[in-house]
């Protein structure tokens, strides 16, 4: 065992959450030690940013701190001092441009995520954050010290303050593998169970038919609704086991609950968002004479493929001799989710430390000096930037806690 000097701060994860905690520290002149279990720092936000690095959100704040939904409040907090718009032209003082999507995402110029994360590293390192990867933290001992092992030697460490900021339990291979959760309970920490976020979900079966012609395959321009959650348009895949895509994962939280409650929760898909039932049932009504009905659905209202097949799979065979009853399936075609996909095949993850166990700046009540940042914390949102600019905001959040107490505890 390896004492090591008490005169930093320790930072445990280097995701988006940790490294902004130690570039708001470093700024203000504190020493900085920030420790990750992983060879290099960032995996998880490089892989995030595969296919265009989705950074953040461009639409009006009242909308956008909505996506917190429970948390919104408390998020709020977070973002108020560095919303879409600061987070932006902190990229761009990273050498950075950004552009607006035509979904109003935000992207870099690039739409990638390694020249964001190298301009970034460069910038901790003139800071003077040390950062120690293949060190991975495994509690305290019983002296209350933080215990981290490395290549060669288990650290006991007695820094000044500590952030966890260990990320959730969607990406076991990239290190978010929720392996805290034991030792922050032992430590009687409110930890509220990780369950999959953003994530598909399975249906009892699909037929051999559809999943053979049909499984990989885009619904796009459809809308989801689901109880009293408003209806969304957009797109999402038929897996072989059910649904998942950017459509199905605004829904995961509400349908994620709604098994719990009940067993099953019914999403109710829209296939012609775009006309009304009136329209289509007068458009299936003109005759089809010979024509097979797959024809005249392709024909007079543009349903074929997979949307086409899909109606097949759930409406009832006698839904197709009436136009009028087929138009209703075609506006409301009931899925019927059973389970969501196993957490590690989500691209987040819900629960974690409740925020009613912590103060107004991420420290917790009862362990003075221990702060927390990014998705460990009892929060969700959905893709589409939301939940990196919450991380970002949480660890800037959680530093600028560590400035305060600092302050605080000096002037006592």
């Amino acid at each position: 065992m390896i004492d090591h000097p008490s005169s930093s701060i320790a930072i445990i994860g280097g995701g988006p959450a940790g490294l902004m905690a130690a570039e708001v520290l470093a700024e203000a002149g504190l020493a900085v030690d920030l420790y990750d279990a992983m060879p290099s720092v960032g995996r998880k936000f490089l892989l995030a940013g595969v296919g265009g690095m989705n950074i953040t959100h461009s639409e009006a704040y009242p909308a956008f701190v909505s996506r917190y939904r429970e948390r919104q409040d408390a998020i709020d907090a977070w973002l108020k001092p560095f919303d879409a718009d600061a987070l932006c032209q902190w990229i761009h003082g990273l050498g950075i441009e950004t552009f607006v999507g035509t979904s109003g995402r935000v992207f870099p110029s690039d739409m990638k995520a390694a020249p964001l994360l190298r301009a970034w590293l460069r910038r901790l390192r003139e800071l003077g954050v040390n950062i120690h990867t293949r060190h991975r933290w495994t509690g305290w001992d019983e002296a209350g010290h933080l215990c981290i092992t490395g290549p060669s030697a288990t650290l006991t460490l007695s820094p000044r303050a500590t952030v966890l900021a260990l990320g959730g339990a969607s990406w076991p291979r990239l290190g978010s593998d929720g392996a805290w959760v034991t030792a922050l309970a032992e430590r009687d920490l409110d930890i509220a169970p990780l369950c999959p976020s953003n994530c598909g979900f399975d249906v009892e079966r699909w037929s051999a038919l559809l999943v053979e012609k049909f499984a990989g395959s885009p619904l796009k321009n459809v809308a989801l609704s689901l109880d009293s959650e408003p209806a969304k348009t957009g797109e999402f895949i038929l897996t072989r086991d059910g649904i998942e895509g950017s459509l199905v994962y605004a829904f995961s939280a509400p349908i994620r609950q709604a098994i719990a409650r009940r067993g099953t929760a019914t999403l109710h898909l829209d296939l012609l968002p775009s006309r009304s039932r009136e329209q289509i049932a007068a458009a299936l009504t003109k005759p089809r004479g010979s024509r097979s009905m797959s024809k005249h659905l392709h024909t007079q209202v543009r349903l074929e493929g997979v949307k086409a097949a899909l109606l097949r799979e759930l409406a009832p065979r006698e839904a197709f001799d009436d136009p009028t009853l087929l138009a209703s399936w075609i506006k409301s075609l009931p899925i019927v989710l059973h389970r969501p996909k196993p957490i590690e095949e989500a691209i987040s993850s819900a629960g974690g430390v409740r925020l009613e166990g912590l103060d107004d700046n991420l420290m917790a009540r009862a362990q003075p000096g221990l702060f927390f940042a990014g998705e460990m914390l009892d929060w969700e949102a959905p893709t589409g930037g939301y939940l990196l600019t919450a991380c970002f905001a949480s660890g800037r959040k959680a530093a600028k806690g560590v400035l305060e107490w600092l302050r605080v505890a000096e002037e006592g």
